[in-house]
């Protein structure tokens, strides 16, 4: 910890004070706790848990005093700080370990049921709640790393890709990102993770098989940061891609891609992205599908060339991508980075922050939820290292590891899971690129230089630190790492200072960011770098520490090479460490490592076998390690040998085939009327396959002819057998019947296309009101203002409700409205898609089961029931025997995608986070909305809502989201918030609203979600003009 050099100082001071402690007048914390030793109380209670920053520099204004008086006051005014920060450290403690037994039993329940559910016998697999050695993938966590055999292999892999022809893309939105000199450390969301996204694009742009890769960020023209960040596209260079040279086209490669969204002209923090994120799910879904449609011209024989996959970093950007991947029905991926619960618990145990404070200054409730919906959506998870799936990601109500291995052995085995999902986690450790790395042979005085170069001067950082030192000539242990109290270098510093041997053998290297001065730094760095200069001036160790104050990310090559030609140790003493990507590096340069013995570390050792784990917090084990290194050059070499023949195994070709040979393993994922359209489909067919088609084909035969046969498809057993008889006899005749589906007739009435897509502009009426009679009016009142551009066909209308399309009819007819005043109906909160009809005989609606087909991704059918009744049986368990049920399904509205429920007590209903969280410990993937001030439950896929259905739109008939405007009110459904960010306009109609509030119970505020100073969202009163709101987002002219 930071700063720990003047404890003693401090517990000697306050045994000086001595009877001034004792005084009745002097403390209270003593009279109450009589015994009370305050060195002892400190040392225990405190000191093992807390960061002292801040006490540190109040000891540093007491001890400066130089009134007796003044610094025992000051010293008890310290005591009672501490004694503060150990009371909350208990507290937090006790809530801890309740929410630890309460979540113990949450997960023990969730897996009980689900045990359950999945009533068939359990195989050896199944059993056991204990993770052993054995993966959750069946993979020894004993056993090595998979490697390259031999070139050769590479070489055979390569060749087999070459017919391929994938399209990829990567999502990383905080930070400052180019290919080129990144600017990593200016700030802290341009660091690792920057470098990492940037050289893995690259890598997969020439690896085989693949023809394009787009890197997605946010597009920055502000002053405050360098032009280049504003400029739309950016193409990556490979590097020595000759080995896999294909043949490329005109947009093969890979490609930085900036998307405009959140404040113009400004660079903001990570944090502060949150409410942003709709606007850039709309750009860059305009960006694919445009790019899409580019390479099916190239090389899709004029089809669109989806995504192979979409690959979320972080959570921001994991959010997002999930949003991507339900819009645009493809695979999702997600690297995590760093995650939320885990800061979270770290933050609590501090005891500086209170989760009030710390969910405003971090957003962390909003990041978890970006993670827990990341998880709902991802087919893998790629980490980094064991560690973060077992300690981190377990902490997830959407991963359990002891479930995820009972439903993976279920998969094998080929039996049913009941409609339950667990993303698969995969370890593929980040790669990085060696070929243009030569470890450096020769001495610390060899000053000839290279055959080649005979002249070629030094590095300017080697005399940079070299500087620092009075003897040069001795091994240099390097450490490069930020000035964190996580980095844990002033061990690192301790344990140099008081081993004299090291301190005779070696010279040590400090490489800690870039710093200008130390008042400019943040209070944590400047007091680990205060601690360190201390420390140094401690043990006297001037002309043996070399600390830098700047470097450029170029140079640190050159470091790392200084260090191996002076046989040096590379060291990483952190406490924890989630990956360890300096121990590639170092070891590629040939230098030898100690490193800590948690996390990541331990897989690159277990690989590598290029030096020792140490225990971070034990002083003479890091000092002990580093001595047996420097000392034995025979161990010295034999590590740095064995780097670099294995470094290989972490090499960016290595890591880019495991990734994409994952990829391609995926079921292929995208819009289904493509491949209805004469679209390549790679799954071969079987008897049974067909069989099943033509009963799916019989489906997409099927009209709402009245408004009322949709609510439940399973209603007419006999209508639905004469539907499967016909398809089966249109098939046997070589007739496509899936081109036949429930649009074929709208479109040749309409011309070819529903009327939706010929309207220049659209109207989204998602109004949530109490009364069906508000609801009313206010529609009428929209229909009325813009009466000309609707007579004129230039606007159209789409109905947007929780409502089902039989209550839609009724509302329509009540209310004196014709169903051709609109092109589409959103139903069931956006897990049913409607168009009119214009053919008398098809009735009022037709409804889109391609819209089905693109939500129905882990929809959990009836296993999702099964689970949604137990659920309601255990509200209604807490009404009284006289009362009517709380909760009860609702079977006339519910529909194969949408299981409603109708509520009596709203505010006896669990908030709908304790809903989705219950289904989420099951592994059910859902959308739980709240609808209808409280009345009504639908539950719906994971990847249906409102707004993505509008997205659905978009994507089928290319209805422009900038050219959209969403009338809503100041609150509504669960839903409601998505309905507000986007590229499309909002009309917040004020005085509109739910008598009881939905979004109570929301861990995060709203203004996490949505910006509503966005020049996209107007807030009108509701008797105003409308045409004014739509005139002042432009989508009306005078």
């Amino acid at each position: 910890m930071a700063g720990n050099d003047w404890i003693n100082s401090y517990l000697e001071a306050i045994l000086d004070v001595g009877p001034g402690l004792d005084d009745a007048r002097s403390s209270l914390l003593l009279r109450e706790r009589g015994r009370f030793t305050p060195s002892r109380y400190f040392v225990e209670e405190v000191i093992t848990g807390f960061d002292e920053t801040d006490l540190h520099r109040s000891w540093v204004k007491a001890v400066a005093t130089r009134s007796p008086q003044e610094r025992n006051t000051r010293l008890e005014n310290m005591c009672w700080r501490i004694w503060n920060l150990a009371r909350q450290k208990k507290q937090h403690e006790e809530k801890e370990a309740q929410r630890l037994a309460k979540r113990r039993l949450e997960r023990e329940r969730g897996r009980r049921e689900a045990t359950a559910d999945m009533s068939e016998e359990l195989s050896e697999g199944e059993k056991g709640d204990i993770i052993s050695d054995i993966s959750t993938h069946g993979e020894s966590t004993k056993s090595r790393l998979p490697r390259i055999n031999s070139t050769e292999s590479m070489e055979i892999w390569a060749n087999q890709q070459k017919g391929n022809k994938l399209y990829l893309v990567l999502i990383s939105l905080h930070g400052l990102i180019r290919g080129e000199n990144m600017e990593l450390g200016r700030d802290s969301d341009t660091g690792g993770q920057v470098k990492y996204v940037v050289e893995l694009a690259r890598a997969l742009g020439s690896m085989p098989g693949v023809y394009r890769v787009d890197l997605l960020t946010r597009q920055v023209s502000s002053p405050d940061v360098d032009w280049s960040y504003g400029e739309p596209t950016e193409m990556l260079s490979p590097r020595d891609s000759e080995d896999f040279s294909d043949e490329k086209g005109e947009s093969s490669g890979a490609y930085i891609v900036r998307i405009p969204f959140g404040p113009k002209d400004k660079y903001i923090p990570k944090e502060l992205l949150w409410p942003h994120i709709p606007e850039f799910v709309d750009g860059a879904m305009n960006h694919i599908m445009q790019m899409s449609n580019v390479l099916g011209e190239q090389v899709g024989s004029g089809k669109p060339i989806w995504p192979a996959a979409i690959h979320g970093h972080y959570a921001d950007a994991g959010d997002a991508t999930a949003l991507l991947s339900g819009a645009l029905n493809v695979p999702m991926l997600l690297t995590g980075h760093s995650l939320g619960r885990d800061k979270l618990e770290q933050l609590l145990k501090q005891g500086r922050l209170s989760k009030e404070e710390i969910n405003s200054t971090y957003k962390i409730m909003r990041r978890i939820e970006g993670e827990e919906l990341s998880l709902d959506v991802s087919e893998m998870v790629i980490t980094s290292t064991r560690q973060e799936i077992d300690e981190q990601w377990r902490l997830y109500d959407g991963f359990d590891p002891i479930l995820e291995r009972k439903l993976r052995a279920r998969i094998k085995r080929n039996v049913s899971c009941y409609g339950r999902f667990m993303p698969r986690m995969v370890k593929i450790p980040p790669g990085m690129e060696f070929n243009h790395i030569v470890p450096h042979d020769g001495d610390i005085d060899d000053t000839d230089g290279n055959e080649e170069h005979p002249t070629s001067p030094d590095p300017p950082i080697w005399a940079e630190i070299m500087r620092f030192f009075s003897n040069s000539r001795k091994p240099m242990i390097l450490a490069l790492a930020r000035p964190d109290p996580k980095k844990n270098i002033t061990t690192l510093v301790k344990a140099f200072g008081e081993c004299r041997p090291l301190r005779e053998l070696a010279n040590l290297a400090l490489i800690m960011g870039n710093r200008d001065g130390i008042d400019e730094m943040s209070s944590t760095s400047s007091s680990v770098l205060l601690s360190v200069l201390k420390l140094i001036d401690k043990y006297d160790l001037y002309g043996q520490v070399a600390y830098p104050k700047h470097h450029k990310q170029s140079d640190v090559p050159d470091i790392y090479r200084l260090a191996a030609k002076s046989k040096g140790v590379f060291i990483n003493p952190a406490i924890i460490e989630p990956f360890g990507l300096t121990l590639i590096e170092a070891a590629a340069h040939g230098l030898p490592m100690v490193a800590t013995k948690n996390g990541g570390p331990v897989d690159i050792h277990r690989v590598l076998d290029n030096g020792l784990l140490v225990d971070p917090h034990d002083q003479q084990s890091i000092s002990e390690a580093l001595l047996k290194l420097v000392a034995d050059k025979h161990l010295w070499a034999k590590c740095r040998q064995n780097g670099l023949k294995n470094i290989h195994q972490f090499s960016w070709p290595e890591h880019c085939k495991t990734y994409l040979s994952r990829i391609t393993s995926f079921k292929p994922r995208h819009p289904q009327w493509q491949s209805d359209n004469g679209g390549d489909n790679s799954e071969p067919e079987s008897p049974s396959d067909s069989l099943r088609d033509i009963q799916d084909i019989s489906l997409n035969l099927k009209f709402s002819f009245d408004g009322s046969g949709n609510d439940n498809y399973m209603n007419s057993e006999v209508d639905r057998k004469s539907k499967i008889e016909a398809a089966v006899l249109n098939w046997s005749k070589g007739k496509d019947s899936r081109k036949m589906g429930s649009l074929e007739r709208s479109e040749v009435n309409s011309g070819k296309f529903p009327a939706v897509r010929r309207r220049k502009y659209i109207i989204v009426i998602a109004l949530d009101f109490d009364g069906e009679q508000d609801t009313l009016e206010a529609t009428r009142r929209i229909l009325e203002a813009v009466e000309k551009e609707r007579a004129e066909g230039s606007i159209g209308f789409i109905l947007s409700t929780s409502l089902t399309i039989s209550e839609i009819q009724s509302f329509l007819v009540s209310g004196g409205l014709n169903p051709n005043d609109f092109d589409a109906f959103i139903c069931n909160s956006g897990s049913d898609l409607h168009y009119t009809s214009l053919n008398s005989e098809d009735g009022p609606f037709v409804v889109d089961f391609y819209y089905h087909s693109h939500i129905e991704y882990r929809w959990g059918g009836e296993g999702l029931r099964k689970t949604l009744i137990r659920w309601a049986s255990s509200v209604n368990d807490t009404k009284s025997d006289n009362d009517e049920p709380i909760v009860t399904l609702a079977e006339h509205l519910s529909t194969d995608y949408c299981y409603t429920f109708s509520v009596k007590k709203a505010a006896a209903v669990p908030p709908v986070r304790e809903l989705r969280k219950l289904l989420r410990i099951q592994a059910l993937r859902c959308h739980v909305v709240y609808s209808q001030n409280g009345t009504r439950i639908n539950v719906i896929p994971v990847l249906a809502s409102r707004i993505q259905a509008l997205r659905y739109l978009f994507v089928r008939w290319g209805i422009d989201m900038a050219k959209m405007a969403v009338f809503v009110g100041e609150s509504g459904d669960t839903d409601y918030e998505g309905l507000l960010g986007g590229l499309h306009k909002s009309v917040v109609l004020k005085g509109v609203s739910c008598s009881t509030s939905l979004h109570a119970n929301r861990s995060y505020p709203l203004t996490d979600v949505i910006s509503f100073e966005s020049s996209n969202v107007v807030h009108v009163p509701v008797d105003s003009d409308v045409r004014d709101a739509l005139k002042k987002l432009e989508l009306l002219k005078d």
